[in-house]
């Protein structure tokens, strides 16, 4: 059975997010009706070596003609050398604005190959096929594309929406534990942004799918895209209300950023899930937000395997972070924006946070 999610906004054509169990099977049928017979697969080296066969097979059944583009595994991917060398195998397989690309892979992928098909002769057609846990509930979802620079993660990149996103929950199978509990991250995110109850049923029944569980993992991952897409279709460009999407980020990408975006140290959704640790303890500290409630967001990460502590991800100074964060895309004036919460389901945008504030509560949770 699959849960198909609709995804649509002023700004943009509608799409659907298709969420189930064996899905790669029928995925040339379901993308035939969007090309006219040709795709260029992009996916990362392990993944190519999972599910590329698969996947070829499954286009290839439907009349299309497929292509396999690999990249290096990583975050190192997301690079102006690695997109440039995606936008040349696009034109060298004689791609064109009736084609299509498709991203099979987790974020790194989904965001590397979304800007190669938005770059691509002004923008084409691509499908959203996300293999861990992180991509089929976040960054498939909303029409984000970017690379990163030495400057911070992610500061070069276009809004462009999918036309399918196709999230199969038998891939995740393959993924290494650590990676599921990163996943696991942004699923936790969504309940603390709007939905207190989604968070219940996470810290409680739903924490098997931190595990691994398959029926947890299904509902997570379709409630997950539920509360997403509804954002997405508010405010596509993140003008007011999807900035909230963004919990747990801005502390989480300082902290990736520091420590060289090397994901055998600290992986993306660990980031963010100490990111939202301190984020509660933030506004526990500034009095928004019951410490009892920053207490409940600890419990439930450390459950997860997540870490909740700076000290157990590395040593950080204060001001390089609060100088990571200035540079964050939220930031105005050089004062900073926070996403921070009034309770768990209750997050809230909060701009011109005084820098000093920060420092001292950074400090106290270990920054030197």
């Amino acid at each position: 059975m699959s849960i198909p999610i609709p995804v649509s906004g002023a700004g943009f054509q509608p799409y659907e997010v298709i969420v189930g169990r064996g899905l790669l099977a029928s995925l040339g049928s379901r993308i035939a009706p969007l090309a006219r017979g040709r795709a260029a697969v992009v996916t990362d080296e392990t993944v190519a070596a999972l599910h590329g066969p698969s996947a070829l097979s499954a286009l290839e059944a439907a009349g299309l003609r497929a292509r396999l583009l690999t990249v290096p595994p990583g975050e190192g991917s997301k690079s102006f050398a690695e997109l440039e060398r995606v936008l040349d195998r696009l034109a060298a397989f004689g791609l064109d604005r009736t084609d299509l690309v498709i991203a099979l892979g987790g974020g790194v992928v989904g965001d590397l190959a979304g800007l190669a098909a938005a770059l691509y002769m002004r923008g084409i057609d691509f499908v959203q096929v996300p293999t861990t846990l992180l991509a089929q509930v976040d960054s498939s979802v909303g029409g984000k594309t970017a690379i990163d620079t030495p400057r911070g993660k992610n500061l070069v990149g276009a809004f462009h929406q999918p036309r399918l996103v196709v999230a199969d929950i038998d891939l995740l199978s393959t993924l290494p534990e650590r990676q599921v509990r990163s996943g696991w991250a942004e699923v936790l995110k969504h309940g603390l942004i709007c939905d207190a109850a989604f968070f219940d049923w996470l810290a409680g029944e739903g924490a098997a799918g931190a595990s691994g569980d398959p029926a947890a993992l299904e509902r997570a991952v379709v409630r997950s895209v539920q509360i997403k897409s509804a954002i997405v279709g508010e405010d596509e460009k993140e003008a007011g209300r999807r900035a909230l999407l963004n919990l747990g980020h801005t502390f989480g990408h300082a902290l990736e950023a520091e420590l060289d975006f090397d994901e055998t140290r600290l992986t993306h959704g660990e980031a963010v899930a100490l990111g939202c640790v301190l984020a509660f303890r933030y506004s526990a500290a500034e009095g928004f937000c019951p410490t009892g409630d920053a207490e409940r967001v600890v419990g439930a990460v450390a459950a997860a395997g997540l870490p909740t502590s700076l000290d157990q991800v590395g040593s950080f100074d204060a001001d390089a972070l609060l100088k990571r964060m200035a540079g964050d895309k939220k930031a105005e004036g050089g004062r900073l924006t926070l996403v921070l919460a009034r309770g768990i389901g209750e997050a809230f945008v909060q701009k011109g946070v005084d820098r000093k504030t920060v420092g001292g509560f950074l400090r106290a949770e270990g920054a030197a």
